[in-house]
């Protein structure tokens, strides 16, 4: 990732989000993006950053930015160093791929609004991070009654179908890594918690390209992921659509729509690769 801080590096990495804006519109999620790019700011300069001059470059008012630099320094991923200074936390300077999540939040938002138009279902993005898999962006159901997500929530490795999927296509040790950083927790009477099945599970996931959560974080509610291929590596990437229990399909449009899920997921990894 370029870490230089001429003028000319700065401006390009910016842009990305704001064509993404432009493009996509009410799909575009303005907040993470807005978080992504502090900081992919922060990555790139070498010492800290008053809190004026991050409020310049994000164009936001002072009091917005120290609210969305607060939100990052609760959640640890930046540092106060001094009275409105601020740098990225040691641990995550070296790990976060925020390239890599602003490509990923540009090329997957037409993938989703067109997702959630022909399903008319809620559908996620989620992203791995160095210890924990993360939601990055949400297009909700139409629908009055419907399965709600929430753009910055850490999911499940055992349980989310998300989490699930991402966990399938990792390395064993970095699987371990992430299961024993979120803890393997029981949310409902379906959620499974034994490693030995845990591991089957995975295996079925990569077997079969897609995982699945029935019922296993919330009752009542069931989701289906596929992840997005990576050609460099393991998976980095999810997306998902959730159900509730009441509109499940039958077996045939289930599987229709799991195809139409993995279609998607590859055009957002063909075009991630071309954006490279």
């Amino acid at each position: 990732m370029p870490t230089s801080s001429a003028a000319g590096t700065r401006r390009s990495s910016a842009k990305p989000l704001k064509q993404a804006a432009s493009k996509n519109g009410q799909y575009f999620t303005r907040s993470a993006a807005k978080a992504l790019e502090t900081l992919e700011i922060l990555k790139r300069m070498e010492a800290p950053v008053p809190l004026k001059e991050l409020a310049r470059r994000l164009k936001l008012a002072k009091t917005s930015a120290f609210r969305l630099l607060n939100t990052l320094e609760s959640a640890g991923y930046i540092e106060r160093k001094g009275e409105g200074v601020y740098a990225l936390a040691p641990e995550v300077k070296p790990l976060l791929p925020t390239r890599f999540l602003t490509q990923l939040l540009r090329v997957a938002a037409p993938q989703m609004s067109e997702l959630v138009r022909v399903v008319r279902e809620t559908a996620s993005l989620a992203a791995l991070f160095d210890n924990h898999v993360e939601v990055v962006a949400v297009v909700e159901s139409p629908q009055v009654i419907r399965m709600g997500n929430v753009v910055g929530r850490i999911l499940p490795p055992n349980a989310s179908s998300m989490g699930k999927v991402i966990m399938a296509y990792q390395g064993e040790a970095r699987r371990e890594k992430l299961l024993r950083s979120y803890g393997i927790y029981s949310f409902t009477p379906s959620t499974i918690t034994d490693e030995s099945a845990l591991k089957h599970e995975f295996e079925r996931i990569r077997n079969e390209g897609y995982a699945t959560d029935d019922e296993e974080c919330v009752q009542g509610g069931c989701c289906f992921a596929v992840p997005i291929p990576s050609q460099d590596g393991p998976v980095l990437a999810a997306m998902s659509v959730s159900i509730p229990k009441m509109r499940l399909p039958d077996t045939d449009k289930l599987q229709a729509l799991i195809t139409t899920m993995k279609h998607a997921a590859g055009t957002i990894a063909r075009e991630l690769s071309a954006a490279k």
